[in-house]
């Protein structure tokens, strides 16, 4: 008795579309299809994420994977949604172009920002993981979603990018093709040192690290004579992911061509001006010199 009255408050009619009846238990239906199928489409699309990390396939091509289904799935739930309601497509074909109008005046910058996190992702400029330089900002990328780009900044601070400022605007992505890097440590030592001596334990200092790269192979330049001051600079390359790491290979040599100098005996050189004073100068006790 209970069913049969709970059966019929489910079948009644609570409006009609296109002389077709919609009931109660319709309309309830819809929400229930929705939230079953993100969840088990969220459930499916993280086990095949997994397995496709496990085979080391590619982080941008997994994110893209993601989005792609997860669009299909919002399609076919809406679709089956609109079956199940007796809503032919169609009847919203006067809808869908008003919305559109409505959109392309209102909404701009969003649909730009969309059409651009797609051209992003299936382009891939720019890539997760890829280490960025935009004007002042370094960071590297950590996810690119449909309207903005994460972007985790050296200092740790996260920024959320507009996807269309990355194409519309030059971005230096340090790590597109490959992560090798060139950087360079300048150097000055005292006057009458022996340049020959000095060019080589500088370059011994670039060798003695292990993350220098022996091609392209470390050079040595005898730049300048400068005001108080010989000055050297090497050049060398490095597998690098950010600006983290250049740093630190610049410190690492710059600590040892200090202890080779003092090994050596050779003096870095240090400002150093010579006074020239024209006229008396006067003691405490008034007496020129």
């Amino acid at each position: 008795m209970q069913l049969d009255k709970l059966t019929d408050f489910f079948s009644k009619t609570l409006f009609t579309i296109n002389e077709q009846a919609v009931s109660i238990g319709q309309v309830l239906l819809v929400p229930l299809i929705f939230i079953v199928g993100l969840l088990v489409a969220r459930l499916l699309i993280g086990k095949l994420s997994q397995r496709l990390t496990t085979k080391k396939l590619n982080a941008d091509a997994i994110h893209l994977l993601q989005r792609v289904l997860y669009v299909l799935t919002l399609i076919i739930l809406v679709i089956t949604s609109l079956d199940l309601l007796n809503v032919p497509l169609t009847a919203f074909a006067f809808i869908s172009g008003a919305v559109a109008i409505g959109v392309g005046f209102g909404a701009q910058n969003i649909i730009n920002n969309f059409i651009s996190g797609w051209i992003l992702m299936w382009e891939r400029p720019i890539k997760i993981g890829d280490f960025l330089e935009l004007g002042e900002t370094r960071g590297t990328v950590e996810a690119i979603n449909t309207r903005s780009t994460r972007i985790r900044r050296v200092d740790g601070v996260h920024l959320l990018i507009p996807n269309s400022y990355l194409l519309e605007n030059t971005v230096v992505n340090w790590t597109l093709i490959d992560r090798k890097m060139r950087t360079s440590v300048r150097i000055g030592v005292s006057y009458g040192s022996p340049v020959e001596q000095v060019a080589k334990l500088i370059k011994q200092a670039v060798d003695d690290q292990a993350i220098a790269l022996n091609d392209p192979a470390p050079v040595v330049f005898f730049e300048d004579f400068g005001d108080s001051a010989l000055i050297f600079e090497t050049f060398f390359w490095i597998n690098a992911t950010a600006d983290r790491d250049l740093r630190q290979i610049r410190s690492n040599i710059r600590f040892r061509i200090d202890t080779l100098f003092r090994e050596n005996n050779i003096v870095i050189a240090f400002p150093q001006r010579d006074v020239h004073v024209d006229g008396v100068i006067q003691i405490a006790n008034d007496k020129p010199l």
